[in-house]
């Protein structure tokens, strides 16, 4: 086992912490992958050898340092590639370590009962196709002939399947920073027609997002809006902002503008989700100087409701529409 793969318990709107807790992997080894908004793929390959200790040694020991430095704690899946490393996570509760036993003879009896869909990289189209055919588990998959899975999903995806449903994975750890975008998503308990509603969605996705990048002192360059429909179906629109912004007011426009562009009617709403792209440090952006006392009384409240939901919890300081 040489790969972690790592979900840190981090309060909501808390992303700011993910550097940190990496830098603390990197401490066992440089080839780390950051998960945002909470997790992160590590491979200890090198480190078990340096170290003198397995991988779910090394992982106890990276739960310890997390809680002692951060006082986060953590679920962590170990596994020999990436993803059994992801599918033990899935198991693991938090303050637990999940491993998948070693050897093909438990790779296959670690796989075989699991569910299609459980397998990374399988939607909800492809898992329904192979479940009209009566693979519904991984084992039945894996013991399928390799021509039948490219008939169902095709060449590539089937051989890919048949692979991962056998236990051969093929993917690496590739070391990066934290991810170049945030994302909030607020799905509906019912299928939702109400655009009023929908707004209030919106806005509350881009008040998280505005608090999310302040937090972490970044500004980004594109807002994306992707509604998913009550039939799976789905609509994506991305808009350039005029300036890089981290402004919520200013992210809330540019999602009501987005959504009212699609002209919905009557749709039935199942999830709406809220991308920010582009991010960069807010030191480096540029601004349009502006003399309007207006927008600079509306940013240094900002600023005071900011300081007041990290003291007293993001649900401190709310919008008026929010707060029923």
């Amino acid at each position: 086992m040489t790969i972690l793969c790592v979900r840190f318990q981090l309060p909501p709107m808390y992303e700011a912490a993910l550097p940190g807790l990496l830098g603390l992997l990197a401490e066992f080894t440089p080839v780390v992958e950051a998960l945002p908004p909470d997790g992160a793929l590590a491979d200890l390959r090198g480190a078990e050898r340096y170290f003198g200790r397995g991988a779910a040694d090394l992982a106890a020991v990276i739960r310890v340092r997390a809680l002692a430095l951060y006082g986060i704690d953590c679920a962590i899946g170990a596994g020999p590639g990436p993803l059994l490393a992801r599918m033990a996570l899935k198991d693991a509760r938090p303050g637990a370590i999940r491993a998948v036993p070693e050897g093909p003879d438990a790779v296959a009896e670690f796989l075989a009962d699991r569910p299609v869909g459980a397998l990374p990289g399988v939607g909800t189209a492809t898992a329904r196709t192979l479940r009209e055919y009566g693979l519904d588990t991984l084992g039945r998959v894996a013991a399928a002939p390799l021509s039948t899975l490219q008939r169902l999903v095709g060449a590539k995806a089937g051989r890919e399947l048949h692979e991962k449903a056998n236990g051969i994975d093929r993917g690496r750890v590739v070391p990066n920073a934290v991810s170049s975008s945030l994302v909030a998503e607020r799905p509906f308990p019912l299928d939702e027609l109400d655009p009023d509603r929908h707004r209030r969605a919106l806005l509350s996705a881009a008040g998280e997002l505005g608090a999310r990048l302040r937090a972490l002192e970044k500004v980004c360059r594109t807002l994306t809006l992707t509604v998913r429909y009550a039939d799976g179906t789905a609509t994506t629109r991305s808009r350039t902002l005029k300036e890089p912004t981290a402004h919520s007011p200013a992210l809330t426009r540019t999602a009501y503008g987005m959504y009212e562009a699609l002209g919905l009617q009557r749709a039935r709403v199942r999830v709406l989700v809220l991308r920010a792209e582009g991010l960069t440090p807010a030191e480096q952006a540029s601004y349009q100087l502006t003399f309007d006392p207006v927008d600079d009384k509306v940013r240094r409240i900002e600023q005071v409701a900011d300081r007041a939901r990290a003291k007293f919890g993001p649900r401190a300081v709310l919008p008026g529409t929010l707060a029923s």
